[in-house]
């Protein structure tokens, strides 16, 4: 088209703001809320009419929202948030089945951009230019028009109105089937996109604010090693491996029917198979299982307010250092020495921010050696994260083929993605055999031991789910069910009963147990440790701290 002033212009369309708003919201609701829509005809059980019902109540309420913020200058920049947000929670949600809530977030925010990286492969690319790039121009291209300010205001009332009373009918209508829906699935409207997963956003931003400025309270100052003097004994050294995404369900430890564990079934360990996790990511899980909080008492605000395990054994004199090889300490070791060895940049071993678990094991023989006093050693793993497990092990350790060798599952069938699942708990195995072998070789100049537990699990496509961080309330045992390993050297075994200590590997276990036990193994006499909490207690011989 040729203006009067002779140049040319793009032809655009013209909308009002209203029609604009309207056709936001329904392909917002349309296009991406796959998971919300699929969960609630699974949930509803195929009740077409009450189906119907809340997809009209719904649909209404969205409709309402957009045309509220239909705000001449702002309408478009909010509109493009909305559906770039949906995008992209619309690929995590239907693509692995995860739940963006405040926990997530928090483990997407405590993340590097190695590990990040994995997650925008070339499908999430393509995915959001469909379908947030090009609606976002379609939507910069059109011209909205708006009325004068009272004319917009009656006009946008005159929708806003109705829809919100269609969405309480709607409500209504079938009100003690949708309650005890929501009742028995969290997860249902935790999936409508973006308006959810954003006020959960917001909520974990206001949340980070308001934790900037916690000091961690004093806890345990009353520690001491009630032991003798080490001129009496030989020192302690407690190797403590916090894992990573491994689940219970592929050890082979514990009936897994592939060999997964051939090192460490060798090794004379004692395995805990019923063994529960605090959370099912990270950012809660770590914290927590070194926290003196059970599960039920943890928060995430708790776990900043107080000090933890590594702090204790400070208190009472022991050595303490962490070696991370994941993406920090969560805070729990901001007060120790730690090591992040992630971003060492060793060749062969690692790339970005992420390293093999060999980098834990380079430097152990010299830091055991070293070792003159009591000391606990925290080593916090890579493991199994995912989804680009292949990343995880060394050419060496493709014992199950093929397996997937990218970070988009949908370019790998679903016996690929477990092949390279099972390699990486492979790999595992022979890092926390081969820690063992080393504090063996020390074990005529210290008393040794080694603890191993994962920090959660994590999902292979059971009920349709992938990866980790589903609500706890929600999750399905493969994020919640962890791997448990105690290797004790001959001095520290000779200090329990062995009986005893085999009744307690069939006995239920979990995070809420780490705490205390590695206190009592390091012999800490403390007020804040619970006995009934150290799985090691009733079996100590006479003499030892119980």
């Amino acid at each position: 088209m040729r203006e009067g002033s002779g140049r040319f212009t793009l032809w655009r369309p013209e909308l009002g703001s209203v029609t604009v708003s309207i056709l936001t919201a329904i392909y917002l609701l349309a296009l991406t809320n796959w998971s919300f829509w699929s969960k609630g005809w699974l949930y509803l059980q195929g009740r077409p009419t009450t189906f119907a019902s809340i997809a009209i109540g719904v649909a209404c309420l969205y409709i309402a929202l957009c045309v509220a913020v239909s705000v001449k200058y702002a309408m478009k920049p909010i509109f493009i948030v909305l559906i770039l947000c949906a995008a992209s929670g619309a690929w995590f949600m239907d693509r692995f089945g995860v739940v963006i809530d405040i926990e997530m977030i928090r483990n997407a925010a405590q993340t590097n951009s190695s590990e990040a990286g994995h997650l925008v492969t070339p499908g999430f690319l393509l995915h959001m230019f469909v379908y947030g790039v090009l609606p976002s121009l379609l939507l910069i291209w059109v011209r909205v028009r708006h009325r004068t300010f009272f004319a917009k205001v009656r006009g946008n009332l005159a929708v806003i109105a109705p829809a919100l009373v269609i969405a309480l009918v709607a409500g209504l209508s079938h009100g003690r089937i949708y309650a005890a829906t929501v009742r028995a699935h969290h997860d249902w409207f935790e999936t409508l996109n973006p308006f959810v997963p954003l006020v959960t956003a917001i909520q974990y931003a206001a949340g980070e604010t308001s934790d900037s400025n916690i000091v961690a309270a004093p806890l345990g100052e009353d520690a001491h090693v009630a032991d003798s003097p080490l001129t009496e004994r030989k020192p302690r050294l407690m190797i403590v491996v916090a894992g990573e995404t491994a689940r219970a369900e592929n050890f082979s430890l514990g009936g897994y029917g592939r060999n997964t564990n051939p090192e460490l079934a060798k090794q004379d360990i004692l395995y805990f198979p019923q063994t529960s996790s605090c959370g099912t990511a990270t950012a809660v899980s770590l914290p927590c299982m070194f926290s003196v909080y059970t599960r039920a008492e943890y928060t995430h605000r708790k776990g900043l307010e107080t000090q933890n395990l590594v702090d204790v054994l400070g208190h009472a004199g022991v050595n303490v250092e962490w070696w991370d090889n994941n993406t920090g300490s969560k805070q729990i070791a901001s007060r120790i020495k730690e090591l992040e060895l992630f971003k060492s940049g060793i060749p062969g071993l690692c790339s970005g921010e992420e390293c093999r678990d060999q980098v834990l094991l380079d430097n152990l023989d010299a830091f055991i050696g070293s070792v003159k006093s009591d000391t606990v050693l925290v080593l916090h793993q890579i493991g199994s994260h995912g989804p680009a497990y292949y990343q995880r092990y060394p050419e060496e350790f493709r014992r199950f083929t093929p397996e997937c060798r990218a970070a988009d599952f949908s370019e790998c069938s679903r016996d690929e993605i477990v092949n390279a699942y099972d390699n990486s708990i492979a790999y595992t195995d022979h890092i926390l055999s081969t820690v063992i072998d080393k504090l063996r070789g020390q074990e005529d100049r210290l008393d040794v031991s080694m603890l191993y537990m994962s920090d959660h699990g994590e999902s292979l496509g059971e009920l349709g789910l992938y990866l980790h961080g589903t609500p706890y309330m929600i999750a399905p045992s493969q994020q919640t069910h962890v791997p448990f390993v105690l290797w004790l050297g001959k001095d520290e075994k000779a200090a329990y009963s062995a009986d005893c200590l085999k009744a307690e590997t069939e006995k239920p276990q979990s995070h809420d147990n780490l705490f205390h036990t590695v206190l009592g193994m390091m012999r800490v006499q403390t007020k804040v440790r619970d006995p009934a909490l150290d799985l090691m207690s009733a079996c100590r011989r006479p003499g030892a701290i119980s």
